[in-house]
């Protein structure tokens, strides 16, 4: 059985006075799902002094596990401060760093290699969506960027499409539904039933408390990868809460 997961990405925001925000989290966090916050890399160690159950990650990696990168982090540094997650992929990673499938799939290699569970993300364009090629795209992101050896417990894969996050557009039900079943059959086809049914898929774009409790009734939505609603907790619990409820 999947445990479910809602995972929070502060991208760049935040301070250490969020960090209150995180300790205010855990208020909602239960046994029954996992809970993962991804703060700025410079607020790891803060956010691990008060997170409780409740995990922390970072944004992204380099691929190489050290070298003469500067401004980059690697994936031992990472959990070296106590990550357990790294977000790789973004859409936004992709667009402003110019980001391929390539790139994202031995970043994945290099998380794997320092312990760390990459949430692995793909998602259409705008234009994409409406030139009805969203599978095709889904199809190839998820070939390209997830290497060979992906399990359920070192693998998280995360439904953001562009045009959802952070402008209030949200897909149907239905149009979730859709990509998240595809994906799953694409993961079961390509790494057997058994590890294509333990990965975890959870959907991204403007999640928030009024849409979530349809969010998560959605097939093979198991649960949520989410922007600004993830930054205070009075935005974030009631999104837990909604995933507790789905159970």
């Amino acid at each position: 059985m999947r445990r479910k997961l809602a995972a929070g990405n502060w991208k760049m925001n935040g301070t250490t006075a969020a960090l209150a925000e995180i300790k205010a989290m855990t208020e909602e966090v239960t046994g029954d799902i996992d809970v993962l916050i991804c703060p700025p890399s410079p607020l790891i160690t803060g956010a691990k002094s008060v997170s409780g159950d409740i995990a922390i990650g970072g944004q992204d990696c380099h691929a190489k596990p050290s070298g003469a990168h500067t401004g980059d982090i690697s994936a031992a540094m990472l959990a070296d401060v106590g990550a357990s997650h790294v977000i790789l992929g973004h859409s936004e990673r992709r667009a402003d760093h110019d980001e391929q499938d390539d790139d994202v799939r031995v970043k994945t290699i290099s998380a794997w290699e320092a312990d760390l569970i990459a949430v692995v993300c793909v998602g259409e364009t705008l234009a994409e969506r409406e030139a009805q090629n969203t599978l095709d795209i889904i199809g190839g992101q998820l070939a390209g960027s997830i290497p060979d050896g992906a399990t359920g417990l070192n693998l998280v894969v995360a439904y953001e499409p562009v045009w959802a996050i952070g402008t209030g557009k949200v897909p149907t039900t239905d149009q979730i539904g859709e990509v998240h079943d595809f994906i799953r059959a694409k993961l079961e086809r390509r790494f057997g039933a058994g590890v294509g049914r333990s990965v975890r898929l959870l959907y991204g774009g403007s999640v928030k408390a009024s849409n979530a409790d349809d969010i998560f009734a959605v097939s093979n939505v198991d649960g949520a990868l989410v922007g600004g609603a993830s930054l205070t907790a009075a935005d974030f619990n009631p999104i837990i809460k909604a995933l507790n409820a789905s159970l």
